[in-house]
């Protein structure tokens, strides 16, 4: 039951089926497994509510074991009920309330996440690092490294300061990327507190830490992490890749992925679109074009709106605005206002106004006043330098009218 209540959730849903049927007495380990089936079922949500009424004839929801268990699989299914269940535990534990932080955390709520943290009777590691990553997974990077702070110095029940987990250190090594050069400092002391502490360069530790140093620019620091790693597997390698790719060396992160391939490692979605950014950064055509083919050819993976972005980015960027269209016109689903935003953009800056002309009625299907600032500012440009006036002049007054907000330009690098 325990294996296959995750592998094979319905198997081992029909198995505890059969054995109430048979007046077979479950004890609540079976229980949790079952309900853990329930939350893998993608129509898990009416199962769980059967299960539910279920678990209330046979009183186990007086177990706080196994309400926290139906709490964290309604969290996963339908967060009003985990709420509603929540509010009417009769006894809560730990994992109870750190389940509501990160379901709060998942919805966008840190408000709540934070009241539910503040309201804990007893909070540990997991309580810490719940909120800390909720904080920093929504950019609220003063919020979340202000509670890693008051956490060291925090003491538990047995008056000994709480110690991070490497779930806290991977929440913050990820939120270093996006602080730029101060990112790059409070990394580092990451990096030394996880030494200093004899944590073990495993495969995740290693992989955020390469991640890390990769998007701060210190490629040559995540060379290093990279190779001290006993053993690596693509989401170290992609990190290589997408670190060299955002930072403009093209070339050398053409050759970390040749690398890769040469030692038997699998590509994923994020290895292509990582390559097809480098190829972008230094325009090589040619070689995005071989990639776009290879990685539905060789390995099977249909491209994702991410990476027909990244070859209408790189066309554009060459002048290839013609075939740049054709590439929009076979994506099998509807560009977005980045995609076209990426290839309008190109035509003004190649001055190919009549190109542009003939998509802008297609734009401004997709195109909204609270999204599409941008893009309204961006057509109303193309008008100008074609000469439309009167064009550029209703669309401007448009604008106005609907308060739209010009937004920052768009790009998939």
């Amino acid at each position: 039951m325990k294996v296959s209540s995750v592998s094979a959730p319905l198997e081992a849903l029909q198995f505890y089926c059969r054995g109430h049927h048979n007046s077979v007495s479950f004890d609540s380990f079976t229980i949790l497994h079952v309900l853990k089936s329930c939350s893998h079922l993608s129509c898990g949500i009416s199962i769980l509510h059967h299960f539910h009424a279920h678990l209330l004839k046979l009183g186990f929801c007086r177990n706080v074991y196994v309400t926290t268990c139906l709490l964290s699989a309604y969290a996963l299914k339908c967060f009003d009920d985990a709420c509603l269940l929540f509010s009417e535990m009769p006894v809560r534990n730990t994992v109870s309330w750190n389940v509501m932080i990160t379901g709060y955390a998942r919805h966008g709520d840190i408000a709540a996440a934070r009241h539910v943290f503040d309201e804990m009777p007893q909070r540990n590691v997991a309580s810490w690092s719940a909120i800390i990553s909720a904080y920093l997974n929504h950019s609220c990077f003063h919020q979340g490294f202000s509670l890693f702070r008051q956490m060291l110095i925090t003491k538990n029940a047995e008056d000994v300061c709480l110690k991070p987990d490497q779930f806290t250190l991977v929440s913050i090594l990820a939120s270093c990327s996006k602080m730029g050069l101060i990112g790059l400092v409070l990394g580092k002391s990451m990096h030394a507190f996880s030494i200093r502490n004899g944590w073990d360069l495993d495969m995740k530790l290693g992989a955020c830490l390469v991640g890390m140093y990769a998007k701060c620019g210190h490629l040559k620091m995540a060379n290093s992490i990279f190779n001290m790693m006993g053993c690596t597997n693509v989401v170290t390698w992609t990190a290589l890749i997408c670190g060299a790719a955002y930072h403009g060396f093209g070339r050398e992160a053409l050759m970390v992925f040749d690398k890769m391939i040469e030692n038997g490692v699998i590509p994923n979605s994020l290895t292509f679109t990582g390559i097809l950014n480098a190829c972008v950064h230094v325009m090589l055509v040619d070689e995005g074009r071989k990639y776009f083919r290879m990685m539905q050819q060789q390995y099977g993976i249909m491209p994702g709106v991410e990476h027909y972005g990244c070859l209408v980015e790189l066309l554009g960027k060459a002048g290839m605005l013609v075939e740049a269209l054709e590439v929009i016109d076979t994506m099998p689903f509807r560009p977005n206002i980045v995609i076209w935003g990426s290839f309008l953009t190109w035509c003004k800056l190649h001055r190919q106004f009549e190109m542009a002309e003939k998509v802008i009625d297609e734009v401004m299907k997709v195109v909204r006043p609270e999204n599409g600032g941008g893009l309204y500012s961006l057509i109303a440009d193309i008008y100008t330098l074609g000469g439309k006036w009167s064009e550029a002049e209703q669309l401007r007054e448009l604008m106005q009218t609907q308060n739209v907000r010009k937004a920052r330009g768009y790009s998939f690098i």
